[in-house]
C-alpha cells in the first residue's frame, strides 16, 4: 500500500509516536470520536495526517494537543517517538489534595512485612 506523500495515516500515526500501545488501541480511539484534527472530530481511522496538522485528544484526565512535525517510517524508540511531534498541552494542574496513604500504618507507605505478620496474626486470633 503506498502512502501518499506527506501524509500517514491517523492510527498510524499515533501509534509511531506512542501514545497508544498498540495500533488497534489508537484505531479504537479514532473511531469512538475521541481525536480532533485542526479541531474537527474524526472517526475514521484511515484519516491522513501531515506535518503542521494539531491533533487533540484525552489520555486519563489529562488532554493532549500535539502539533505534527514529522511523520515516522517506523515505532521506533521514545526518545525517536518524541522528535515526531511537539507538545502545545496546557500543564497539568498540581495535585492540591495529599495522596491518600495506607490505613494504620502512620503515613509510612507500604506495610513492611513485621507489619503484614502481626496483621495476620491479630485476624487469626480474632478468627480463634
Amino acid at each position: 500500500m503506498a502512502e501518499e506523500a506527506g501524509k500517514l495515516r491517523l492510527d498510524k500515526w499515533l501509534w509511531f509516536a506512542r501514545f497508544f500501545k498498540t495500533r488497534t488501541l489508537a484505531a479504537t480511539r479514532v473511531a469512538a470520536g475521541d481525536v480532533r484534527i485542526n479541531g474537527t472530530r474524526v472517526t475514521k481511522r484511515s484519516v491522513t495526517v501531515s506535518p503542521g496538522d494539531v491533533l487533540t485528544f484525552a489520555i486519563g484526565t489529562h488532554v493532549r494537543v500535539i502539533e505534527v512535525a514529522a511523520l515516522g517510517v517506523r515505532r521506533g524508540p521514545a526518545p525517536e517517538a518524541q522528535t515526531l511531534y511537539v507538545d502545545r498541552s496546557p500543564p497539568r494542574p498540581v495535585r492540591e489534595t495529599p495522596v491518600p496513604q495506607n490505613p494504620g500504618y502512620e503515613g509510612k507507605g507500604r506495610p513492611t512485612k513485621k507489619d503484614r505478620r502481626q496483621a495476620d496474626l491479630s485476624r487469626t486470633r480474632h478468627l480463634e
